[in-house]
């Protein structure tokens, strides 16, 4: 017999019915389920454009959402309001005898939790958080000493010897449908301008679970070549998946079942990237000051320079470096960015800029349609040699060199810098090396057309090892 005459369900990072944790614990705990979804203002109202694609993408994504739930005979209630007391206030409302949701590892969303766990604890409700946005959380992949990891290797190794079927298997959600609430009449989703924002076009990200199941099917016929693709933003080598697993719009379940029974080594490189996913999840849950501050606190020492005006040069594409520029004017434009180009404009901004890693991480949460804390903060500080497991900090890419291997042919700058579009392959990498004479003849004068460097990679080179220097001694 089920425990519970009427439940909550409250969608979050996992905007799909398919193989859904939460969601099948609601189903299987209560005889009659409503499902719910906040636009949470403590989030929205804080994001400093009205023209956010990650909003649009959640909009598009719930139409769909709402849809599948209908065909189930189900209902789905969308808020526009803070979460922390929409959700008490929609059970009571209800008279459900519990809510159910999917666990979120962040800081601010534990707190979020935590007082709505306790509002609905003094109205005699409960609270149910299951794990559905990864394998493994907080304590389940430990060192034999019972602590965190703090180097990916050994974690990877641990995480790989864990896993099994029974930790992959799908949650048959549709099996219990029958216990979705009935709605009395459909509820609409509100539309973008009354929650205060622009529509936009989002098609090419490819929206809820039907887009990211389109690109999961191109990428398993690609995924051969992963290892050998994914590091040339100028191929189509990943899977451009991040966005659908920041919002779980696909089951991450499915997706590492998918990579462990395929043979080969590209598959097995991918399935590590996922393992690398948790491993931050892991890092930001065991020591959540990495959220603000960097993992190793001495880094915290470090006093930047922080010229503001090469901050702006960075942030607008304006360095001089093809290929961190080309990387920061397709982040302005698409909210996406390569994985390889994240590590060469982070390591830019540290390294060469000598600017807070901080303000990268920010400007980078604002902009990216996939933002992710964890993923964010663990790729940034990886970068800065701040962080658990990151490069050391004498290990400073050279923008030149990092173009020139992963963008040989300069497809990649040209697409997002076509005032470079004439410059000879020899020269694209680093354009201010040409003669005048040359400049005039490919239309690209440096300092008119495209900028002079900003800065000089070498002089700041060690300038930077000075600067990390201080701390270390």
């Amino acid at each position: 017999m089920k425990p519970y005459e009427a439940a909550l369900f409250w969608f979050r990072r996992d905007l799909r019915v398919e193989d859904n944790a939460g969601l099948y614990y609601a189903l299987t705990s209560a005889r009659r389920v409503h499902c719910a979804f906040v636009f949470d203002r403590a989030i929205l109202d804080a994001l400093p454009s009205r023209s956010d694609r990650r909003v649009a993408f959640i909009h598009a994504s719930l139409l769909e959402l709402r849809e599948s739930l209908a065909r189930l005979g189900g209902e789905l209630l969308v808020l526009h309001d803070h979460a922390e007391a929409a959700i008490p206030r929609l059970a009571a409302s209800l008279r459900v005898d519990a809510v159910f949701a999917n666990d979120d590892y962040e800081p601010a969303a534990r707190a979020r939790d935590a007082a709505v766990d306790r509002a609905l604890s003094a109205a005699g409700q409960r609270m149910h958080l299951a794990k559905d946005q990864a394998i493994f959380d907080k304590d389940e992949v430990l060192t034999k000493a019972g602590g965190p990891f703090g180097v990916y290797t050994p974690y990877k190794n641990a995480w790989m010897a864990k896993v099994d079927d029974f930790f992959l298997q799908s949650y048959p959600v549709e099996r219990h449908a029958a216990a979705l609430a009935k709605p009395d009449a459909p509820a609409p989703v509100p539309a973008l301008a009354s929650l205060g924002f622009e529509k936009m076009d989002v098609a090419a990200l490819k929206p809820g679970a039907s887009g990211a199941r389109d690109l999961f099917a191109d990428f398993a016929k690609r995924i051969d070549r992963y290892r050998d693709a994914r590091d040339f933003p100028g191929v189509k080598g990943v899977s451009y998946l991040s966005v659908h697993n920041r919002f779980g719009t696909i089951s991450i379940r499915e997706l590492a079942r998918a990579a462990r029974a395929k043979a080969g080594e590209g598959a097995a490189t991918w399935l590590s990237e996922l393992v690398w996913r948790e491993f931050y999840f892991q890092v930001l849950w065991h020591h959540p000051h990495a959220a603000t501050g960097a993992f190793r606190r001495e880094y915290d020492a470090i006093r930047w320079p922080d010229d503001e005006g090469l901050f702006r040069a960075w942030c607008e594409a304006r360095t001089g470096y093809p290929i961190v520029d080309a990387a920061m004017r397709q982040l302005n434009t698409t909210g996406y960015m390569h994985n390889r180009l994240r590590m060469i404009v982070a390591s830019f901004l540290a390294k060469d800029l000598l600017v807070d890693w901080r303000r990268g991480e920010r400007y980078f949460a604002e902009q990216l349609n996939d933002f992710d804390l964890a993923q964010n903060n663990g790729g940034w500080q990886w970068a800065a040699s701040t962080g658990c497991d990151a490069q050391p900090y004498f290990r400073i890419f050279n923008p030149v060199t990092q173009s020139e291997r992963f963008d040989a042919e300069g497809r990649f700058i040209r697409r997002y810098l076509p005032e470079l579009a004439k410059v000879p392959d020899a020269s694209i990498h680093a354009p201010w090396t040409m003669s005048g004479a040359e400049q005039a003849a490919c239309g690209c004068v440096i300092g008119r057309d495209y900028p002079a460097p900003v800065v000089d990679h070498a002089a700041q080179r060690e300038k930077a090892l000075a600067l990390y220097g201080k701390v270390k001694r």
